[in-house]
């Protein structure tokens, strides 16, 4: 495990109308377990929220979690809204089922890393930790 000299800041939240929440609580656990500091937006949010939420809440990371199939849609615009706010130091993160070559645009827009359903709480906190605070 990783010191850090304050716990990072990680928002996670569900976009749009997937109301599949089970993962994205599991990591929220996982990560508040590892000593990072977790906010859950919760389900069915729109992308202004989300993003008002990350800026009033002075995250690190924002952690979005997509089941529906419609991260390229989603994401893009997450990704923009971020941009308009200026909260370009913000890391994203973006778990879900997303195939590999849809993984790879969405790092190439942005996105610092992707999680499948199968990744384990390990994998996300060795990456989180390993970027040190934003």
């Amino acid at each position: 495990m990783h010191e850090r000299t304050k716990p990072q800041r990680v928002l996670l939240a569900k976009v749009g109308l997937d109301g599949h929440d089970r993962g994205i609580k599991v990591v929220a656990r996982g990560l508040r377990d590892a000593g990072f500091h977790v906010i859950y937006a919760g389900l069915w949010q729109s992308i202004e929220a989300v993003v008002q939420a990350t800026q009033e809440e002075d995250v690190d990371w924002l952690g979005v979690s997509i089941l529906n199939g419609a991260h390229m849609t989603l994401i893009p615009q997450l990704l923009d809204e971020l941009h308009r706010r200026g909260l370009t130091d913000v890391g994203v993160i973006v778990g879900g089922i997303i195939r590999e070559g849809d993984q790879k645009k969405l790092k190439e827009m942005g996105v610092q890393a992707c999680f499948g359903s199968g990744a384990s709480i390990n994998s996300i906190v060795d990456f989180l930790s390993s970027c040190g605070n934003r």
